[in-house]
């Protein structure tokens, strides 16, 4: 069976507030880390995300 072109992945926010998103990544398209600017309702701001495993 073929492997899936497209993996979810976490988006763990940098503010150290455990906040994280889920999100859907190509892996032809996209080889590198995503990193992201966006809302972390904890925090009450914008903040950067970084990619990590969802496990």
């Amino acid at each position: 069976m073929a492997k899936a072109t497209t993996v979810k992945i976490r988006l763990v926010s940098e503010e150290g507030t455990g906040f994280f998103y889920v999100a859907k990544k190509n892996t032809r398209t996209m080889t590198d880390k995503l990193s992201l600017r966006k809302y972390d309702p904890k925090a009450k701001k914008h903040v950067m995300f970084k990619e990590a495993k969802i496990k």
